[in-house]
């Protein structure tokens, strides 16, 4: 089924009528919110109703707020594909940080401290990690 054919479906099918953004991110948050106590208590099953409950509220959502199913998707895919060209370079004396290919920032580094630290943070915002050494 097409998505754009599923949005229609769900929204000529819905339980409230609302025209109101607020209303309808308002029901999609209690249906997730509802799936998640379920999942907590260890009820899969009825988490899982849940988040079908939480999915149709988001296509009402998507309706009442205008937004095209198939360009959110595309945009979404862009988004998470630019997450995974984050590159730290170690270098001998410093550290450089590159965001799809362009440098945002660095420092120095003077201990074998500075090293694990930069490590870390590289670790914490998904940062692929490339030692390189200055003597070329």
């Amino acid at each position: 089924m097409d998505i754009k054919e599923a949005i229609e479906l769900i929204w000529n099918n819905r339980k409230y009528s609302t025209n109101d953004p607020k209303t309808a991110i308002s029901h999609l948050n209690e249906e997730v919110a509802e799936s998640l106590k379920e999942l907590m208590k260890g009820n899969v099953n009825k988490a899982k109703r849940e988040l079908q409950d939480a999915m149709s509220c988001l296509f009402i959502a998507m309706k009442v707020l205008d937004v095209d199913p198939e360009e959110a998707v595309i945009k979404q895919v862009e988004q998470m594909r630019k997450r995974h060209n984050k590159i730290m370079i170690l270098k001998n004396d410093k550290v450089e940080i590159f965001v799809d290919g362009a440098l945002k920032g660095g420092w120095s580094i003077w201990s074998e401290e500075d090293v694990q630290e930069a490590e870390k943070i590289a670790k914490e915002f998904g940062c692929e990690i490339i030692r390189e050494s200055d003597e070329e």
